[in-house]
Formats: structure tokens, sequence, C-alpha cells
């Protein structure tokens, strides 16, 4: 059987993974690999090829579990463990792995984040420390079009994290990676651009400036910071020819051609170790190593066998690296690279050889531009207009000025005389001064791409298939076909009664979008932390992703973890309103009594009252929001004496179809009184879920069950979605209905909340 065969049965059965709603069970798992082997001794080919495939799709399953396991098994109880430290930022995040439980050794050892904690004395990468740990599973926010964190942690292997209660160093020593790191940051903390320089050369991106990412995400450039293919790949062929050319000296009968190859690939493989390991950097390895063994077959390997191969190699390797949206970028790059070449090879001109050498780099260029477009807007939701002029003088700055000098740099401080290395990192600095001079001087041109655009998206792909293949001549009906609908988003018809609400889950905080007609309002605009809020990292985003246009605010009250991303978003949109009972200046009042029109909604607020100087929870602003058929009361943060209060006067107004759990679910809030008069269908809860205050309340939970409410809370849902139809609704969540992924779900003891 052909490698490539074999490795296109890997990618088959490995590639489930990413759309599994659930794993199959042991039984299951069993049944199917009674199965697989069965079709493997049937002598056919294609009855071959399926059951290779399965025992590669049961290979993927077990890793996930094998992912899994932690979470699923060890937040239960404390633990005893043994901690290895990979990385830290010396102050209250800590990297490790738990290399043994309960005094016994684990394998594979499990990845574990430390979060908000110093520990009792100086930490670096490559100390073991003994620890009695608290542990959680992982869990991440989920919205529409968000970022998954939950995802990539699982990608990463670190399906926890937690918190210690005691901590002993075991091993003080600190790896040899980290003591040259440090040497490293002590040479260069005079120079200008010492975190990119440690960024491009050992992977250290943590401490690279908000500034310096945003300029490098606006022009497409973030890529050349990532260690990966582009590093790896540069230190193997330097080193060989380096090797290659040492030859030249040597007796003809020591001369193998296949010792350069070699030593690159296992100078490339130490790079990699030098630089922490970090996943792209380990799968660069795999690829690396399978491409080296093709070339030492001493056959001849197109461009997609051997792209089929590497791979399959990492996903056979490392089966939940499928999910990592980093190597589904590399891949998809090195396949339109090839893609490009075969189907648009770049014409011979009668050019100078500079002529030529700028023709080349722009050919190259304009096909990464074009056919990474779906990827790009799949995965970042925008694309850079400037990306092209960006990449023409920043890919061989980069990749022939800078990288090479910060790796001779790298060398020279372990051999090289002081002047030697201070020259090398002055011209390294001086480059990359060049580098963000050139990008910061090109005009803003990050456009925001929403959802509409996705499919859209593919037109470079397609036109380019289509011009090469003269399918426009050959089948016209099947070309203007596929540009109708590719056109879909102009002429898209929306439907006027339709209506959504959306609770986003923005953790311990809150934030509701009612949007009709491509316009919204919020309700509340999540949490805010130091260096950040809710609007930044995800509402913003999210409106823009989905195509909404915010024209207004309703502020329930002053608290942190409401009003966060009220700035932002004002910035954003100066033209928004907002109401508030705040009294602050230019909010419109939101007092008993008030109410307005919105798209055919109506608005009306029913607390607080007007004229008292009440503060805090118990001020929060209730509004109840109509179609004339369906409601929805938005309850902020209104405890039970204000809930009392409200009841006892205009208990007739507060009836709802749905109700948005006040107080985050806490127990002081949502009495029986009040959840009897509203009467709803729908309780929506929108907590974090391990807060400190163990939120929602399951009494209140229990409470609303047992008044015939279905229940709904952002942990376990993720972003809820409530749609209105002319005669109807639907509720949808994101973890169980909009996206429901095996990664996604609630990992952990089934009710742990703190």
């Amino acid at each position: 059987m052909k490698i490539t065969t074999v490795s296109t049965c890997a990618l088959c059965g490995i590639f489930p993974l990413t759309l599994l709603p659930t794993l199959p069970g042991m039984v299951c798992v069993s049944s199917l690999f009674c199965l697989a082997c069965m079709l493997c001794l049937i002598p056919h080919k294609y009855l071959l090829y399926a059951g290779l495939t399965l025992l590669f799709f049961l290979w993927g399953i077990l890793a996930a579990k094998e992912a899994i396991w932690a979470g699923n098994t060890l937040p239960a109880n404390t633990q005893q463990a043994v901690v290895h430290i990979t990385a830290t930022d010396h102050m209250t995040t800590h990297y490790g792995q738990i290399t043994h439980l309960q005094g016994r050794r684990i394998f594979p050892a499990q990845g574990i984040v430390l979060y908000g904690q110093y520990l009792p004395s100086e930490v670096c990468a490559g100390q073991q420390w003994g620890m009695t740990l608290k542990v959680r599973a992982v869990h991440g926010q989920l919205n529409e079009g968000g970022f998954d964190s939950q995802r990539q942690a699982i990608a990463q292997h670190r399906p926890l994290t937690g918190r210690f209660l005691q901590a002993t160093v075991i091993s003080p020593q600190c790896s040899l990676r980290a003591r040259y790191l440090s040497s490293l940051n002590t040479t260069l903390a005079t120079y200008p651009w010492q975190q990119v320089i440690l960024g491009l050369g050992m992977g250290e991106r943590l401490s690279v400036s908000q500034e310096v990412k945003s300029i490098m995400r606006d022009t497409g450039t973030a890529h050349l910071m990532a260690i990966s293919g582009l590093h790896i790949a540069f230190a193997a062929f330097l080193a060989a020819g380096l090797i290659r050319a040492g030859q030249f000296f040597m007796p003809t009968r020591w001369i193998a051609w296949q010792v350069p190859l070699v030593g690159g690939i296992a100078c490339a493989v130490f790079y990699a170790w030098l630089t922490g390991l970090q996943p792209p950097a380990l799968r660069t390895i795999v690829a690396l190593i399978v491409w080296g063994a093709l070339k030492l077959s001493g056959r001849q390997w197109s461009g997609w066998a051997v792209w089929t191969c590497c791979l399959a190699a990492i996903v056979v390797v490392d089966p939940v690296a499928i999910l990592s949206q980093s190597l589904w970028l590399s891949a998809f790059a090195v396949a339109a690279l090839i893609f490009w070449y075969q189907w648009f090879p770049l014409p011979e001109w009668p050019l100078a050889r500079a002529g030529h050498v700028f023709i080349k780099l722009a050919h190259l260029q304009l096909g990464i531009t074009l056919l990474l477009l779906p990827v790009q807007i799949a995965l970042f939701h925008g694309i850079s207009l400037t990306s092209f002029l960006a990449n023409l003088f920043a890919v061989p700055l980069v990749t022939f000025v800078s990288v090479p000098l910060i790796l001779a740099g790298m060398i020279a401080h372990l051999t090289g005389p002081v002047m030697v290395e201070s020259g090398i990192w002055y011209l390294a600095d001086r480059s990359l001064a060049l580098l963000f001079w050139g990008l910061s001087s090109l005009p803003e041109g990050w456009i925001n791409i929403d959802q509409r655009w996705q499919w859209l998206s593919l037109s470079p792909w397609l036109m380019l298939i289509v011009w090469r293949l003269n399918v426009w001549r050959t089948l016209p009906v099947i070309c203007f076909s596929g540009l109708l609908f590719l056109s879909e988003p102009f002429w898209r018809i929306s439907r006027a009664e339709v209506w959504q609400v959306y609770m986003l889950d923005v953790g311990q905080g809150l934030a509701m979008v009612i949007a009709r007609n491509g316009k919204a309002i919020l309700y509340d605009t999540g949490l805010a932390w130091p260096g950040g809020d809710s609007a930044q990292q995800l509402i913003i985003p999210w409106l823009r992703w989905h195509n909404l246009t915010p024209e207004g605010i309703v502020l329930s009250h002053e608290h942190l973890d409401h009003r966060g991303g009220m700035d932002s978003l004002l910035k954003t949109w100066p033209t928004m309103w907002v109401r508030s009972p705040l009294g602050w200046k230019g909010h419109l009042p939101c007092f008993r009594g008030e109410s307005w029109q919105w798209q055919g909604l109506t608005f009306s607020a029913h607390w607080p009252l007007r004229g008292t100087n009440d503060r805090g929870n118990n001020h929060s602003c209730v509004v109840k929001v109509d179609d004339g058929k369906r409601s929805l009361l938005l309850t902020g943060d209104i405890e039970s004496p204000a809930e009392q209060k409200m009841l006892s006067h205009y208990w007739q107004h507060l009836q709802s179809t749905f109700i948005q759990v006040p107080h985050h679910g806490s127990n002081t809030s949502s009495s029986l009184a009040l959840i009897q008069r509203v009467g709803g269908q729908a309780a929506f809860a929108s907590a974090s879920r391990y807060n400190a205050w163990h939120l929602p309340s399951w009494k209140v939970k229990q409470r609303y069950q047992k008044q015939n409410y279905q229940w709904l809370d952002t942990p376990h849902q993720g972003q809820v979605t409530l749609d209105f139809y002319q005669e109807n609704w639907q509720i949808r969540s994101v973890r169980d209905q909009i996206l429901p992924r095996w990664y996604h779900q609630w990992f952990g003891v089934p009710e742990d909340n703190g």
C-alpha cells in the first residue's frame, strides 16, 4: 500500500474529531475496532482502505478521550502532585505539567495553568514543585464567531487550570533554556526592540506589547512573529548550507549528500527545543522529519504527496492537533502555494536580475493574499488591505535580515566576543526598527468582515479555477449559478417580523443584545478589568461579525460587571444613546413609567422609582421588551427587597414570556413571588463558571424549574439565542444546538461552579 494512501486514510479518519458532538463510549469503540479488523482482513482494496480509515478514526477517539480524561477525573478532589514548570510570567501565571499524582507517575503528563498566585520562592522553567492542588477542568466563554479558548486549550494539551493550596520546591534548578533566556534578557535590556527579538528568536511572545501586535495584525504580518515553519525551516536550511560548504574542504570519500540533510534537520530540532517546543514548532519538526525521510528514500515525490504525508504524520503523532487553528492556517498556506505554482506559474519575462527577484516575490505574495482569504476571514473575521504591500518588504526583511541576525546573535551569545555580539544585536534591533517604521507608515488597512461574506471569501479560489479551466466558456450555466449563490448577501431579504435576543457569554457579568433589521440595543455591556473590557474583547467583534449596528444602551446600574464595556462601545459608535437610572451626564432616564418604541418593539421601564437616591443592585433598571405577543423582562441585579416593592404596586405589568434571572442567579434575588407573577416559560442566567460566589445558586435554579420554567445559563449553554417569529419562538444555545462539539462540553464535576 502506498504511503500517500495510508496518509489519506489517516487524514480522513482523524478529521471527524473537528465535527463530532460527543465522543463514542468504549463499547462502541470496541465494536468499531472489531469491524475495522474484519475489514482489513478482507482481500479487497477499498474495504482495506475503509478498515484502515476506521482504525485511524479510533486512534483519534482514544487520543481525544485521553485529552479530556484529566479534566473529567481530577477536579473532584484535592490532588497531591508534582508539577514541572514549563513557562512562567514570574508573577502569578505559571504553565506546568503534572508528572506525579498521589506519589505515582502519570503518563502522559497533564498540562495545567496556575493562575492568580505567587509561588513562595523565585520560579523559572525547569523547576519541579510539590503542590497540593485544587484542580479545575478547562472552561471557556463560548459565543458565535468568538475565539474558542476551550478548543485551543485542549489542542495545546492544557486541559486543567487551578490553584495551589501548598507549594514546596523539589528541584530549584532552572532548565538550560530558562537560564539562556534569562541571560539573553539581561544582554538585550538596553535595546528598544528587545521583546520582538525574543519573540522572533525564542518564541517569547507574551511580553510583546499590544501596540506591536496591533500593527502586525492590521498589516497582515502577524504570522512573522510565530516560531513556525518559516523560522525552523530557515534554521534547517542554513545549517544544511553550512554543512554543505564545509564538505568542499573534505576528501571526496567522506562526502555524502545525506549529511547536510540530516544535519540540517538535527539543528532544526535543537532550535525548536531552544524556543520551548511550542506546538507550531513541534509540528514543523514532525513535518521536516517526514520530508527528510521522503528525500532519503531516493524517490521523486510530488508537492501534494509531501503535503499529505507531512500533515498526516502531524495528526497521527498528535490527533488533537487537528483542532489547532495554527495547524490549519499553516497547512492551508502550504497547500495554497502548491496550488498557485502548479496552476499559475510565473511567466518568463526578460527582466534584470533585481526586477526578476521583485516579480517573483510579488507573484508569491499575490498567491498567498488571494488563496488565504477564506481562512483569514474564518479565523480573524477580517482582512488587511495593506498586507500585500506590507509583506512585500516585511517577509524578505525578516526572513533574510532580522532572523539570520537574531540566530547569529544567539550563537554569538554562547561563543562569540562581546563586541561581535553587541554589533549583531545592534544590527538586528535596527532592522526591526526599519520594519516597524515601514509598517507604521502604511495607511490603516484592516477591514472587518461579517459572517454574510464567509462564502463569498471562496471566490478567489473559484474564479482562478474557472479562469484556468475555461469553465466560463464550456459551462456558463454553472458559472452563472455559482455567481448568483455567492452574491446572496447582496440580495438577501430580511424578514421584518423576526427579532432576536442574545445573552452573550461574558463570564461574571451581563451583556444582552436585542436585534432587529440589522440594528441592536444592548442591555448592559459586560465587565472590565485592568487593560481591557468585555466590549473590546468580545462584544464589538461579535456585533461586527453579525452585521449589527448598535443604536443604544440600556444600563441597569453602575456596577463594573454591567457597565464595563460602555466606554469602548461609545468610542466605537459615538452616536449611541444611553438610558440608565444613574442621572449621569448625557444619559436618558430609565425609571418607572418611561417607555419608548424601537423597530416596532415596545420598551417599558418598571423600576426604579424616579427621585430616589438609592444606588447598587436594588436601583437596577428593570425593562420589559414587548412585540405585542411575546415579551422579555430584563432585571439587572435587582434583589428581593426591591422585587417586593415593585410587585406591591405594579404587579399587573410584570407578566412576561421570558425573564433574565436577576443578579446572576443569586439566592438574594428571584423571590418566589416574582417568579410566579412573571409566569414565564424560560429563564436565562448570566454568570462565570468558576466564580467566587458559586452562582447561579442551585436553589434558585430549582425554584424556577418547580414553576415550570425552562432554565438556561451561560456556564452550561454558552451564548443563548432567542428567536422570535410571527407565530412562534425558538431557543438555541451554542454548546447544545448551534455548535455542539465534544471539545465544547462541560468537563469535570457536573455541578462544579466554583
